[in-house]
């Protein structure tokens, strides 16, 4: 799976962004579901994407925000991560900044990148036992660490389940977690592997119907849509409400852009 996953995740393609929002999307509403929460990936956007700013987007918003943060760069910077993190995972800062540090020490070394990954998330659900979202957080950040890649991608989350992480905080089930981490790992890289050749194929599409349009903000919309999960047909520097929908519709016309929530009204496009 890494082998596969590596270069993708070293690449400096357009989309590079993008993929490692929808794969936080994945995570966000996984862990959603882990928590007895019923959005889906379609509501969890709708609360983020739809919020005004300084809103609150709630749980489930602030999960997918969390993961958001997690594929910057920034997230293998522990004292910066912990300070983003605390209020979107309903964390102490100081639980959290204890937590990750001591977390991605755990990943820091040689040997096997899973096994560094693993070993993470069982030192932060011993340091904060309450917070699961924040130890699979934390295995993503140590996997990029411990590989090179220049921002974590997000994957365990999507494919671990609740008995997995009672089988984490058990000493005796040490290894079990290693090898549940393996076969999680190599499910969440063979979709994101996946995830990323068909958003590479959209992105080609739209850069190919480029010249076709005339709209104002035409190159600023395209350059979000590459690297943004979603966006509304709002006005932008240049262009009115009317004129952002049009070229939105043009898009869809021309299939090289997504309604991504079915509604007629407070619309979401993306690739």
């Amino acid at each position: 799976m890494l082998q596969g996953l590596d270069p993708i995740a070293r690449s400096e393609h357009a989309v590079g962004t993008l993929w490692r929002q929808r794969l936080a999307l994945s995570c966000a509403a996984a862990l959603a579901r882990l928590q007895g929460r019923g959005e889906d990936e379609a509501a969890i956007r709708d609360h983020v994407h739809l919020a005004r700013p300084g809103d609150d987007p709630g749980p489930a918003g602030r999960l997918f925000q969390a993961w958001r943060e997690l594929a910057r760069p920034g997230a293998l910077r522990s004292e910066a991560a912990a300070a983003r993190l605390a209020p979107l995972l309903d964390l102490d800062s100081e639980v959290a900044t204890s937590a990750v540090s001591e977390a991605l020490s755990a990943g820091a070394g040689q040997g096997s990148p899973i096994a560094a990954a693993a070993e993470a998330a069982r030192a932060s659900l011993c340091s904060a036992p309450r917070s699961r979202a924040l130890a699979l957080w934390i295995a993503d950040a140590a996997l990029a660490r411990r590989l090179g890649w220049p921002a974590p991608v997000p994957l365990l989350a999507s494919q671990i389940k609740r008995s997995d992480l009672r089988e984490a905080a058990e000493p005796e089930s040490r290894v079990a977690w290693v090898e549940t981490c393996h076969r999680a790992y190599a499910r969440a890289g063979a979709s994101a592997i996946e995830l990323h050749a068909d958003l590479v194929r959209r992105a080609d599409k739209l850069i190919a119907v480029a010249p076709k349009l005339r709209a104002k903000d035409a190159d600023r919309t395209l350059g979000r849509l590459l690297s943004e999960d979603a966006q509304p047909a709002a006005a932008g520097k240049a262009a009115s409400d009317r004129s952002g929908r049009r070229l939105f519709e043009r898009l869809v016309q021309l299939e090289a852009v997504r309604e991504l929530t079915g509604r007629s009204t407070f619309r979401l496009y993306g690739l």
